[in-house]
């Protein structure tokens, strides 16, 4: 297996279900130095968040768990107006999710115009809405509302520090890191595929179809966008992106012992679904993808027991991204979320693709669960860069 070839085989779907369930299989053998797991807790899990999405969404009418959901903080739909232009709605979506890893507990944003002040993802939302509108990645001071590579080359720390209402009292965790991104993301789209912004996207995968699958945005992403990420993680020089080292997963070739997980491009698809449907594509597969390894829906599977740390020291000690109990737990999170949702569905007495369960959901429950017992903070601490978490 050349390295090309052991890249592209960590680059589907299939390969993260497959290692996360290598790794649940094996929990569930008790072979897991950092878990065990608990199969009857998994019902009670699924009735958490079957009452939290009864009481998020009563008629069940649950769109998909996508960015554009904290767009809408706070009963404002600030991104109205953009359907008319898939690309400027791509535009804001990449750019938005790119920033939407952790925030941390103590950043804040306060939005003038309504009053309110958001925090942790929907402040994010709010915050890059934004910058987005007031041209922050745009080179074109006549047209704003677009991101493009020169605009993205520009960003420096302070422009992204004073659009995001950086401070010594309102710290944002990986606000370097953020701002590196953004500067790979602005060499990424030079390429023909995307003509300079990130929503040539579109036009790429629909010049001669209106058909597109969900896998193939995903899989275009990680083609075009594997530059960007600032994991460091490579096989024979090429970078794998969010892929980590687990000593008991097997593969084959120089894909042996390397769980991939691709959380923010798959976020990122998740939030690309939309603004391709309200353009008149029709976006299939969506069961394709999975759910995302984060610790919201992490969390929810540690508070309701079905995930328990076999040292509960482990709760107080700070983890890196890549220790293996963070790449196990979050294994685990991709391969349990595929078995609590048809039981979610089944309590619900209502049948619907993944994406709506983690909207309904997974993420809002372990949300509220990690609110009512640690005031938000999640059940494991994480050192994050601002660019997985």
């Amino acid at each position: 297996m050349t390295p090309d070839g052991a890249v592209a085989a960590l680059r589907t779907t299939d390969a993260v279900r497959d290692r996360a369930g290598q790794l649940l299989r094996r929990a569930r053998a008790g072979e897991s130095a950092w878990f065990t797991v608990c199969d009857d807790a998994l019902g009670n899990a699924a009735g958490v968040v079957a009452e939290v999405t009864r009481t998020r969404y009563p008629d069940l009418s649950i769109p998909f768990h996508s960015r554009w959901r904290h767009f809408e903080a706070g009963g404002v739909n600030r991104a109205a107006g953009l359907e008319a232009s898939p690309q400027a709605m791509i535009d804001l979506a990449v750019v938005s999710v790119l920033l939407d890893a952790g925030a941390g507990a103590d950043w804040k944003f306060s939005e003038a115009s309504t009053g309110q002040r958001f925090s942790r993802s929907e402040g994010l939302a709010v915050a890059s809405w934004h910058a987005f509108a007031d041209g922050v990645f745009s080179a074109d001071p006549a047209d704003p509302l677009r991101v493009d590579a020169a605009g993205l080359k520009a960003v420096t720390v302070d422009d992204l520090a004073a659009a995001f209402q950086v401070s010594a009292d309102n710290p944002l965790v990986g606000l370097d890191g953020r701002v590196e991104l953004l500067h790979r993301l602005g060499d990424a789209v030079t390429t023909d595929v995307f003509g300079g912004r990130p929503g040539g996207l579109f036009d790429a995968l629909t010049a001669s179809t209106q058909t597109v699958g969900a896998h193939d945005i995903l899989a275009l992403l990680l083609d075009t966008l594997s530059l960007i990420w600032l994991s460091g993680n490579e096989i024979a020089g090429h970078p794998v992106g969010d892929c980590w080292r687990h000593a008991a997963v097997t593969g084959g070739g120089l894909t042996d012992g390397w769980v991939p997980f691709h959380k923010l491009s798959q976020w990122l698809t998740y939030s690309l679904l939309e603004p391709f449907t309200w353009a008149g594509v029709e976006v299939t597969g969506v069961d394709a993808l999975t759910g995302l390894p984060e610790y919201r829906n992490g969390g929810l599977l540690i508070d309701t027991g079905v995930l328990i740390l076999r040292d509960p020291e482990y709760a107080s000690r700070t983890w890196q991204v890549g220790d293996e109990l963070v790449v196990e737990w979050r294994a685990l999170t991709v391969a349990l979320l595929d078995e609590l949702a048809p039981l979610v569905c089944a309590q619900l007495g209502a049948e619907m693709p993944l994406a709506c369960v983690l909207e309904g959901g997974t993420w809002a429950a372990g949300r509220e669960l990690a609110r009512r017992t640690r005031g938000g903070l999640p059940p494991l601490t994480i050192a994050s860069d601002g660019t997985v978490f």
